[in-house]
């Protein structure tokens, strides 16, 4: 089944996290699928990267209300999602312990058949290239530690994208030279 107001195609609402509690309740009905980024556990790291206080208390009661909207995801036949939340987290480099701490939270606070993308393509850009802790890519043993974290958590469906090479390819040319 779709969504409750019959728009006869999956609604699917892409979120950063920091969400209020209310505007998610007065979704309910209309969403089919969320996916919500988790991504800093402390105050400090959202205050110092994304100028927010209280990210983690305010996204993790949005993620607990968009799970009591839809569920658990279920797939089509050809393997798309039709209904459900998939969380998603980006590991940032020298920052593992903050995304051990957000699979935690995850794994003890979330029903167990809740799905989590652990995504591993950051790369610096703009003043990020600026910041000693986040100049870089991700590594190969931080990406081996957080894949062996994730799978030692007993998240059933949890999934970690390969280290990649390439991801620059991908960003828009925002200034439009070319």
């Amino acid at each position: 089944m779709l969504n409750q107001k019959g728009f006869g195609i999956p609604i699917i609402y892409n979120s950063n996290g920091y969400e209020n509690i209310e505007t998610i309740k007065l979704l309910n009905g209309y969403i089919d699928v969320y996916l919500p980024d988790l991504k800093y556990y402390t105050n400090e790291l959202s205050k110092k990267y994304s100028k927010i206080d209280n990210y983690f208390e305010t996204a993790t009661k949005a993620i607990k209300e968009m799970y009591s909207q839809v569920g658990k995801a279920e797939f089509s036949k050809d393997g798309l999602i039709q209904r459900g939340i998939i969380i998603r987290h980006l590991v940032l480099p020298n920052h593992l312990q903050n995304t051990k701490n957000i699979l935690k939270w995850i794994a003890y606070n979330m029903p167990n058949d809740i799905y989590v993308s652990v995504m591993s393509q950051y790369f610096p850009t703009y003043k990020a290239k600026e910041d000693n802790l986040i100049n870089r890519k991700l590594n190969k043993k931080e990406y081996k530690e957080i894949f062996n974290y994730l799978y030692s958590l007993d998240l059933k469906n949890g999934y970690i994208q390969e280290l990649g090479s390439h991801e620059e390819e991908y960003v828009p040319n925002f200034d439009f030279s070319e």
